[in-house]
């Protein structure tokens, strides 16, 4: 295998199959665009869990994704795909960026869930963009931005339920797709579903189980995520 891509928190391999990918889990941790970084013992090893667990659900509901097969604690096979440069992010709750840009206090739940794209450029901050921009800057025709949106909303609706199940509410959270190279006019969900891209809520208590334990420095980062999968695998059990 040939290292071809290194991102924040996963590499990609090139395998004997031209359409197939390996991609490795890290245990490397960013937030605030990469200004704040840490590594965290397993990390990898519990999201390519959490992600192999809620894919596995999600083809099972009927949504494509990149999977092919598991490999290892930290390696997943999956398609190649030329990733759509748009994170499509969509809220339930009120939280993070949601919060500081608007005002709406933390927790304040939506009569509808919000969908929003991102731009996925680093050197520009990942800015918010709408389905005009998205059309200008060539990162999606106007057919596959109501497709994402359609997808992202089916893809809350199916979490949702699954979530509370596991007594976890989710919050928000963003998802990448791309254009399988093998049949570029196939979009599947591509990336990762795991603590690290979704805002994950205790049921009961309100306490956070996800990323933001990194972000805000409230400490047992990885205690949250053993949570999460625990009770994801408790569920399915």
């Amino acid at each position: 295998m040939e290292p071809i891509y290194e991102g924040k928190a996963k590499r990609l391999y090139t395998t004997d199959n031209p359409n197939v990918l390996r991609m490795e889990y890290k245990d490397d941790a960013t937030a605030g665009n990469g200004a704040k970084k840490a590594s965290f013992e397993n990390k990898g090893k519990l999201n390519k869990a959490i992600t192999l667990l809620i894919y596995q659900m999600l083809e099972s509901k009927g949504v494509a994704t990149h999977l092919i097969s598991d490999v290892d604690e930290v390696c997943l096979d999956v398609q190649k795909v030329s990733i759509i440069p748009l994170e499509v992010i969509v809220r339930n709750i009120a939280a993070g960026s949601f919060s500081r840009r608007t005002g709406v206090k933390e927790g304040t739940r939506f009569s509808k869930p919000i969908v929003e794209f991102s731009y996925k450029d680093d050197a520009l901050g990942d800015p918010f963009i709408n389905d005009d921009y998205a059309r200008e800057l060539g990162a999606a025709t106007e057919e596959e931005s109501r497709f994402l949106k359609q997808q992202a909303l089916t893809v809350n609706e199916v979490l949702i339920d699954f979530f509370n199940q596991a007594g976890l509410t989710l919050v928000d959270f963003k998802l990448e797709f791309g254009r399988l190279v093998s049949n570029p006019s196939k979009i599947v969900l591509a990336d990762e579903i795991s603590p690290d891209t979704c805002r994950l809520w205790d049921s009961k208590t309100g306490a956070k189980m996800d990323k933001d334990r990194f972000r805000l420095g409230l400490g047992n980062v990885m205690e949250g995520y053993k949570e999460v999968l625990t009770r994801l695998q408790n569920k399915n059990a």
